[in-house]
């Protein structure tokens, strides 16, 4: 069956309107009934108490939450109060971060032009945009949006800016003729999109879908499909918290069992199995990491990248593939002349010398034979054409003073039939046309060749080399025009004849450049491990030119079209991504595809893009990255990540902060963690040797609320270094929790429980229960400060430089200590932290035994690193 842009202008007239023309009122109704409203329609949004409540059904905040009733109901209100004050700041940011990240489809809706001109009753009128149906006649002129998508009509040297929808940065010449065979969305030229606009000449186009039956509303469909990632880090969270909280509801119910075998009482019992889960589970993990993970953002803000999502920090470090978009990403979205060929040879534009004739003759026969302008830098009309007048500016040739010494006095539009522009003016040797336009049609209407000044009839060898050298440019990924001209005897009215007999003069190769530092910011992801890959709306050979420049089309590296994707099912794409580089002439669907077969490849994949088009990708994708300058309001929405200075190397930067960031919450986490075993091994402790219990709730709350959160996250906050950036990227299986990572934490839990325990037996053999709980809460809690020092590095820093370059560490520290030592010395504090005064020995062997911790597991450190390199 025929697609619409196979269709001539009477079949599609009775393919949609069964050959009736216009509709009338009538029709329009029923039209509207049977294909709804020209808009898009975005799905059933939750409300916001429904994502706040959704906030609490991870499995960790409900043993929390459980934790939290069973400890008021035993009449412990202070610890109950202070775990359902932690899970309330998660959920409430968790709340705040949804909302902010759900906007997609409203963003797409503003795309829509609030209205049309379409052809009613036989009668041209203006409405709204959403009331426009299929079957519909709508008239554009330069500067409309197109409201709808259709076929077109009539098209008088139309042109339109689809990047938005195909990624491809030069306007689209249309034509009203029908197209032969299966072409991609950017080359369908006889059809017209909702969501881009006309740039130049006027046309009528028939409605062939609305709404969400449109390409842009296909995106918005696949929007809702493509379904957001968590990060690695979340997902090892995650399972984490699951696997932690079902040991300690085991071990605790171990405990309470025990505690009542050997005749205890009920309260007594609960309150000792509460306080083990107070102890274990360490409630302020996903707090701390959501407080470092902003802290992250806000450095990354500094230097160009804003996140939407706090996750995408994270995310960032562990990215292993980078699927960039070209236009606007790795390009400056600009085109610019590159190369010239006059006088038979080959200039680059940085060498054009304004000294020389001809290169001076060229450029200004560009500049007259243009219809754009640059005005206190703004730039008015075809990206081409501004290239060139941009050179000439650039070179000492002024527009507007060439264009009044030598006014137009006739012209002959640029036309997409003829693909030629000439204007007609009276220069120092006499009344001349100046004709640019395609290489192949300017060169079947050239006798004659100008070289050093002088003309000559053109030969076979000319045309040869001209077309030998048009084919290298082409190759090169460069658009090419031809400039030629021709003298007239008088001032008169040009005519398609004169566009005959025409002088060659010479080329003009154009492109939009790569970026000045993609090439170094492509070659730093390489070296990190990350696999760049190219994927653009735009030609196969421009794109593998560009690639090639930047070094993301390496030898042995394939460039490809989105036609040959789809010949592949979804299990051959995942080995096909490997080799390709380069993805040319691609939709949305594809660029999702691509996503998903890499990360079903087991990689982290940040999807980089600025268009509409480039969309559910980002949303796909691990780590959406849009441009901020560039971007379309859908892509920013859409996306983790938005670039405030749409360039590529930020991006590099933003994946080293995420590697530091990544690293630093493992250092949190190891803190947390390995202070919670150690006090999970004092309670097993003496719960097995039937000694008391070791802490009182309020001590557990007092190292809750100081000796965990202040030094975690300051060890958040540690300096980053560039030594990131020399590692492999982690794989996406890779937990957290490594036997290499737990090791450690059993370690340096052990050392801390040990002089703990030590703590707690003196205590016990020289004064009784509460002095023994008072030194076992003071040994624990300055032990956790002073593993903060610890826990900066997994090599040993007591001796390094780096054992002071924390400032946030050492805050942590210096309130953790006055703290302590104001409830350890200040009488009247005793009876609310449950303590005893401590004689001077006491307290000096708390000291020793909290700070021994420092040399022994920096010792332990040291051990690790000689049996590694081992």
């Amino acid at each position: 069956m025929k697609t619409y842009y196979q269709m001539s202008e009477e079949e599609i007239r009775q393919e949609v309107n069964q050959g009736s023309q216009p509709l009338t009122v009538d029709q329009v109704r029923n039209r509207q009934k049977e294909y709804g409203p020209n808009e898009l329609i975005e799905g059933e949004k939750k409300s916001l108490l429904g994502i706040f409540a959704e906030q609490f059904r991870d499995f960790l905040v409900i043993i929390l939450m459980i934790s939290a009733a069973v400890s008021w109901i035993l009449g412990e209100g202070e610890s109950a109060l202070v775990i359902l004050v932690v899970i309330t700041m998660n959920a409430v940011l968790g709340t705040v971060q949804t909302v902010k990240a759900e906007q997609s489809l409203s963003s797409l809706k503003r795309l829509c032009s609030p209205s049309a001109k379409v052809l009613r009753d036989g009668v041209v009128v203006e409405i709204p945009s959403r009331e426009v149906t299929v079957g519909d006649e709508v008239y554009l002129e330069a500067g409309d949006y197109i409201p709808a998508d259709g076929r077109i009509l009539e098209n008088a040297s139309m042109k339109t800016d689809e990047s938005a929808l195909t990624g491809e940065s030069m306007g689209v010449e249309k034509t009203s003729e029908r197209l032969e065979g299966e072409l991609a969305l950017g080359d369908r030229k006889n059809m017209v999109y909702s969501g881009s606009f006309v740039t130049y000449g006027r046309g009528s186009f028939l409605v062939t879908a609305v709404g969400m039956q449109t390409e842009v509303g296909k995106i918005a469909g696949l929007l809702k499909t493509a379904s957001e990632k968590k990060t690695p880090l979340q997902m090892n969270l995650d399972q984490f918290g699951k696997k932690l909280s079902v040991i300690i509801l085991i071990l605790c119910g171990a405990l309470f069992g025990l505690q009542m075998i050997r005749g205890g009482e009920l309260a007594d019992a609960f309150l000792f199995a509460v306080a083990l889960a107070v102890a274990a589970i360490p409630e302020a993990l996903s707090s701390i990491v959501t407080i470092v993970l902003a802290f992250g953002t806000q450095k990354m803000s500094k230097e160009g990248a804003v996140i939407r999502k706090l996750q995408a920090v994270e995310g960032l470090g562990s990215v292993s593939v980078i699927c960039s978009d070209k236009t606007g990403t790795l390009t400056q979205n600009k085109m610019t002349v590159e190369h010239y060929y006059v006088d038979g040879q080959s200039v680059k534009a940085e060498e054009l010398d304004v000294e020389n004739p001809s290169h001076v003759q060229l450029l200004r026969m560009s500049v007259l034979c243009n219809d754009a302008s640059v005005t206190d830098g703004q730039e008015i009309g075809d990206p081409t054409e501004i290239a060139l007048v941009a050179l000439g500016e650039k070179l000492g040739v002024q527009a507007q003073t060439i264009r009044e010494e030598y006014p137009r006095l006739s012209e002959l539009p640029f036309d997409s039939d003829r693909k030629l522009m000439s204007t007609f003016h009276q220069l120092q040797n006499g009344y001349t046309m100046v004709t640019k336009g395609a290489v192949d049609v300017l060169e079947r209407r050239v006798s004659m060749i100008c070289t050093g000044g002088k003309e000559r009839p053109i030969t076979d060898e000319d045309l040869q080399e001209i077309r030998r050298v048009n084919e290298e440019y082409s190759q090169n990924g460069l658009r090419v025009l031809a400039v030629a001209y021709r003298k007239l005897e008088q001032d008169r009215e040009l005519t398609l004849e004169d566009e005959q007999g025409l002088t060659f003069f010479g080329l003009i190769a154009m492109m939009d450049p790569p970026r000045i530092e993609s090439a170094q910011a492509v070659r730093r992801c390489i070296e990190a491990g990350i696999r760049p890959v190219m994927i653009t709306g735009d030609h196969k050979v421009t794109a593998s030119a560009i690639a090639r420049r930047i070094g993301i089309l390496r030898e042995g590296d394939q460039a490809c079209e989105g036609s040959e994707l789809d010949a592949l099912s979804d299990e051959e794409l995942k080995d096909f991504v490997e080799k390709v580089s380069v993805y040319a002439r691609v939709s949305p669907e594809h660029k999702i595809r691509i996503v998903r077969a890499w990360q079903e490849k087991g990689n982290i994949v940040a999807m980089t893009g600025d268009g509409v088009n480039d969309a559910p990708a980002l949303k796909q994708a691990d780590v959406g990255v849009a441009m901020g300058i560039t971007g379309s309001e859908v892509s920013k929405d859409a996306a983790s990540m938005v670039l405030t200075d749409d360039n590529f190397a930020t991006i590099v930067k933003a994946v080293e902060n995420g590697r530091n960031v990544y690293a630093n919450i493992k250092n949190s986490i190891q803190f947390l963690l390995s202070g919670n075993f150690a006090a999970i091994l004092v309670v097993l402790f003496s719960s097995l040797l039937g000694l008391p219990v070791p802490f009182a709730p309020v001590h557990l709350l007092f190292i809750n609320l100081l000796t965990d959160s202040l030094p975690a996250i300051a060890l958040g906050l540690e300096p980053h270094t560039s030594q990131v950036m020399r590692e492999k990227p982690r794989p996406m299986n890779e937990s957290i929790l490594t036997r290499r990572f737990l090791s450690n934490i059993g370690l340096d839990g052990l050392c801390i429980g040990v002089m703990t325990g030590i703590a707690f037996l003196i205590g016990l053999s020289y004064g009784g229960t509460l002095t023994a709980s008072t030194m076992a809460f003071a040994t624990l809690c300055l032990s956790r400060l002073v593993h903060g020092y610890n826990c900066k590095s997994s090599r040993p820093v007591i001796f390094r430089r780096e054992f002071f370059n924390n400032r946030y560490l050492q805050g942590a520290f210096a309130v953790g200590f006055v703290l302590l030592n104001l409830v350890l010395l200040v009488p009247a504090l005793h009876g609310l932290f449950q303590i005893q005064t401590l004689h001077l020995w006491q307290l000096l062997m708390v000291y020793g035994l909290a700070l021994a911790n420092l040399p022994v597991i920096q010792l332990l450190k040291k051990v690790r690193m000689s049996c590694k390199s081992k």
